[in-house]
């Protein structure tokens, strides 16, 4: 069986304190995009081809733990405890390897723009013999870096921490990821000659090259850009990886054919989909679970999150679409609407300044400015279905649970908790009270005080 043939494994490193995070949210659970570092890490090795993922965590950190087993089952977490080192924590993924036969691949968890396609050069190289395969990067700022020290041929010999590094060896562009690829057992095996010489007393995972080094070993290296492998262990950091995560992803969506006017004040998440004549304007935020369909229109300062704008529709400006918001074809939501949960039919219009929570509104019908769907208790919500073509006037309370039926006028300012019989019109208002002149006395009366003061 050839190396390229191997199944693949992967151990992600997660195990960090992340103190410089300066936050009581465990680093690798920082977002980017969106979405956690340590599931973007898992989403990039899964890419890759791996079948069998393992996590290694601190003893301290349960709700990384948390986080693992959610994503992946119990037998992917591996416990680190004490923390010794790089090495250390990779040998602590062993006795779960025990029965795998195949490639393992090691990454970090808190290098938020890795993709899988950015792995696929280490299992190259082992297709072409290396015993291990490297990550390397050329930063712009290579000092605290480790470097690849290469010979001739390319192969590699050695990797020098940058407090150890010569002279010469400092000004070596070449560095090392903190990312390998090598044969389970042979990995293991070289990991148990690792020793823990050092200042810190901890067994590096650097230190493998050394040891398979001495052995005639053939161990090589593949670059990728300083972005694919940059880690984000503080907020700066984080920050400038978000950065370049939303320059990415609004590259990606003006060449698949979206219009942009200020591409530059647009937010997406990781998983937003946007299809090829859909118009995004200024300052719309795009949160998880939102898929936008051609012909939409996304007006400026509209934020979405869990939503679904159907082919044609026209959303904002200044609307919220919340979780499972349904936005049908042609459908128009206008400034300051909030829709949750409500599965808004082809061509129904609300406008303006109303709340749409729980429920459903059926094709073609009109919501009134000030529409309140009054879906909670206090303790349970219930929902509000509007029917086909219903007309539900200005300063409206549905008090759910309600219906309203097909065609259907509402009064402006009524207040309905039955259901609406379909072409009916409910009204719900007290009666009107006239007082002829009596504003002229008031104002009067008024004007007498004033003049007596």
């Amino acid at each position: 069986m050839t190396p390229s043939a191997q199944p693949r494994a992967a151990v992600i490193l997660a195990a960090g304190q992340g103190t410089r995070m300066k936050s009581p949210i465990p680093k690798v659970l920082h977002k980017v995009g969106g979405r956690t570092m340590l599931d973007r890490a898992i989403d990039a090795v899964q890419a890759a081809g791996c079948e069998r993922i393992l996590v290694v965590v601190g003893a301290q950190g349960a709700a990384v733990r948390q986080a693992v087993v959610a994503r992946l089952g119990e037998a992917a977490v591996v416990v680190q405890d004490p923390p010794l080192g790089t090495g250390h924590a990779v040998l602590a993924a062993r006795p779960a390897l025990q029965d795998f036969a195949g490639d393992v691949l090691v990454t970090n968890a808190d290098c938020p723009l890795l993709e899988g396609k950015d792995l696929e050069p280490l299992f190259a190289l082992r297709e072409q013999g290396a015993q291990i395969a490297l990550l390397g990067f050329e930063p712009a700022d290579p000092a605290l870096y480790g470097r690849l020290i290469r010979g001739a041929d390319g192969h590699v010999i050695r990797i020098v921490e940058a407090r150890d590094a010569s002279e010469e060896e400092r000004h070596v562009r070449a560095c090392y990821s903190g990312m390998m690829a090598a044969d389970a057992c042979r990995l293991f095996n070289w990991l148990d000659k690792v020793g823990n010489d050092n200042a810190k007393g901890e067994y590096y995972l650097t230190s493998v090259v050394a040891v398979a080094v001495a052995e005639e070993a053939n161990v090589r290296a593949a670059f990728v850009p300083e972005s694919a492998v940059m880690g984000a262990d503080s907020q700066p950091q984080l920050t400038a990886a978000e950065a370049i995560f939303q320059q990415r992803r609004r590259h990606h969506f003006l060449n698949e054919g979206v219009a942009m006017p200020a591409p530059d004040t647009v937010h997406f998440s990781w998983d937003t989909e946007i299809a090829p004549g859909a118009t995004v304007e200024q300052f719309v935020v795009f949160g998880p679970g939102v898929s936008v369909e051609t012909g939409a229109v996304i007006r400026a300062f509209s934020h979405l999150e869990g939503a679904n704008v159907a082919e044609g529709a026209l959303v904002g400006p200044y609307a919220r679409l919340r979780p499972g918001a349904q936005i049908g074809a042609r459908a128009h939501i206008g400034n300051f609407v909030e829709v949750k949960k409500v599965a808004v039919g082809a061509g129904a219009k609300a406008n303006h300044l109303a709340y749409l929570g729980d429920g459903t509104v059926g094709a073609g019908a009109n919501i009134g400015a000030g529409t309140i769907f009054c879906n909670y208790d206090g303790f349970d919500k219930f929902d509000t279905h509007v029917g086909e073509g219903a007309f539900i006037g200005s300063n409206s309370a549905l008090v759910a649970p309600v219906r309203i039926g097909a065609g259907a006028y509402i009064g402006s300012g009524s207040v309905i908790t039955r259901e609406v019989a379909p072409d009916a019109l409910a009204l719900e208002r007290s009666t009107q009270v006239e007082k002829p002149g009596w504003a002229e006395r008031f104002r009067a009366g008024k004007r007498a005080r004033a003049t007596k003061a």
